[in-house]
């Protein structure tokens, strides 16, 4: 199954570097090394229960300005993020590189808010499918129990029919109710390693 694991990250990885509208139409890699996984709604109930519960959200900053925040977020610190530097003619858009300062900036946020090991965290992007599992992935091999990964994400699924088909508006934390903001707290937000 590792082989498998291995073979699947470096599909997504390369995916990826082509651009956001190749990872849309990859297969969804949700497996994490933990297994732990909730939806939206799970994970908002989950931090009702327990107030050590941490949200992360691993979205690019400008997702997050044009599509929302879930406003009980604890930290945020992207994935990935689009390189606004090199065009894709090809693609019609922006390429998405890797946040190389990802796992350093993290760790700093836990620490910070004095997360303990056996504490619940939990990582959303924007669809759950291929940001939260890896980065959840990283935060596991930090030495953190239970890090869960949001399935439906921020956003959720497209809709299959309709007038509005392909929209992001089922399920995910914005569709299911839960609370969100276009306002992003100055506390939270990311900014870049200087």
């Amino acid at each position: 199954m590792n082989g498998l694991h291995g073979v699947a990250g470096c599909l997504l990885a390369a995916v990826l570097v082509a651009g956001p509208a190749l990872a849309e139409e990859a297969v969804a890699y949700r497996e994490t090394q933990l297994g732990l996984y909730v939806t939206a709604s799970e994970a908002y109930a989950l931090m009702q229960d327990n107030d050590r519960a941490i949200l992360i959200d691993v979205r690019d900053p400008v997702e997050i300005k044009f599509t929302g925040f879930a406003t009980p977020t604890d930290i945020h610190v992207p994935w990935m993020l689009a390189d606004r530097d090199h065009f894709n003619a090809g693609a019609k858009t922006w390429p998405m590189i890797k946040n190389t300062d990802f796992e350093a900036q993290v760790r700093a946020e836990l620490k910070a808010l004095e997360v303990a090991e056996n504490d619940p965290i939990i990582v959303m992007c924007r669809s759950g499918s291929t940001r939260s599992a890896p980065s959840a992935d990283v935060i596991t091999k930090m030495g953190f129990r239970q890090v869960y990964s949001v399935t439906d994400g921020f956003e959720g699924s497209k809709l299959e029919e309709g007038a509005s088909k392909g929209v992001r508006a089922v399920n995910g934390w914005r569709n299911s109710g839960l609370p969100w903001s276009y306002e992003v707290d100055p506390d939270v937000v990311w900014y870049p390693a200087e």
